[in-house]
């Protein structure tokens, strides 16, 4: 049974003061910003880290714009007025350390990384991580499709490890799914549920399996309405509408792959049917194969199931 976790009752220092709890996160994109972003206005300190000077200071300009959006309405509905919107955007910026060495996130009590969702570079990196930060320091990765238990295992902690996975855009989205390994301690999975519950989100918890639960379950779905579009049995319209109206959905499946990036589905999609072959609701429908082959990647490339001009989609094609 997947339980909501009260922050008030759980014990641990992340509970004790934000002042005195530093978060580390790893990777400013699309992600990993908006991560760091609601930590500091939340009132951790927050220690934000890319590999590269070019990509910090390219995930430190998101972080202002996005945090610079958010002042902005919280003045035009009376929260505060100009003066206090500013010293409320200057106290949460000041909170934020941004740096490209790891050896910064040594005093961190919880690291949250957020870097390519690849196996092996995740693996990679918990190897590096793992000697240069503070034995009782909890990681978190927000993998949104790879196994915890590896890179728990490589970190060197296990006990310290979960996977936690928000959803984009992070700073809107309530959700964050809490994955535990076969070691995690319930210690470490109380503090991180705290963390959740402090930051202004609803905490889920799930074991190891393939995408979690949202994933787990929504993945599939997007493959079964594709597997439709190769067999003829309705257009890419009327599959969307019919999700929509008939079960209540914000946008239909083909809609949500195209959002979501055709090649990530793909992505996700192959790995699970490589590491779980006898499980087949992992299998990869022939127009997902070959939108990805020519590089229509839906949203980000201006066509997939749909045209895209940005953020706004056209007519299915």
């Amino acid at each position: 049974m997947l339980r909501r976790h009260s922050a008030a009752r759980l014990p641990g220092r992340l509970l004790s003061s934000t002042k005195e709890t530093k978060i580390g996160v790893v990777g400013l994109g699309l992600m990993g910003h908006g991560v760091a972003q609601v930590s500091a206005m939340a009132g951790f300190n927050v220690v934000a880290v890319e590999a590269k000077d070019e990509f910090l200071a390219t995930g430190k300009k998101r972080i202002e714009g996005s945090l610079g959006k958010v002042i902005s309405k919280n003045v035009q509905k009376g929260v505060y007025d100009e003066s206090g919107g500013k010293k409320s955007y200057d106290e949460i910026m000041g909170r934020l350390t941004f740096t490209t060495k790891l050896e910064d996130l040594k005093n961190c009590d919880l690291i949250i990384e957020a870097i390519v969702e690849n196996l092996p570079l995740k693996l990679d990196f918990y190897k590096k991580l793992g000697p240069l930060i503070k034995k009782d320091a909890i990681f978190c990765s927000n993998t949104s499709s790879l196994q915890i238990t590896e890179m728990a295992k490589v970190s060197g902690r296990p006990a310290n490890f979960v996977g936690l996975h928000f959803f984009n855009p992070v700073q809107i989205m309530k959700l964050v799914e809490i994955i535990r390994n076969s070691e995690t301690s319930d210690d470490t999975f109380n503090k991180v549920s705290a963390f959740g519950k402090t930051i202004g989100k609803v905490t889920v918890s799930c074991g190891d399996t393939p995408g979690f639960i949202v994933n787990r379950l929504l993945v599939p779905y997007l493959m079964q309405a594709m597997a439709m579009v190769d067999r003829k049995d309705a257009s890419v319209a009327d599959i969307d509408v019919s999700m929509q109206l008939g079960a209540g959905h914000p946008m239909g499946p083909l809609h949500l792959a195209d959002y979501i990036g055709l090649d990530t589905c793909l992505a996700i999609v192959e790995g699970w049917k490589v590491n779980y072959p006898n499980e087949p609701s992992f299998f990869v429908p022939k127009c997902l194969k070959d939108k990805v082959s020519a590089g229509k990647f839906g949203r980000k490339s201006g066509s997939g199931f749909y045209s895209w001009e940005g953020e706004k989609v056209g007519k299915p094609l």
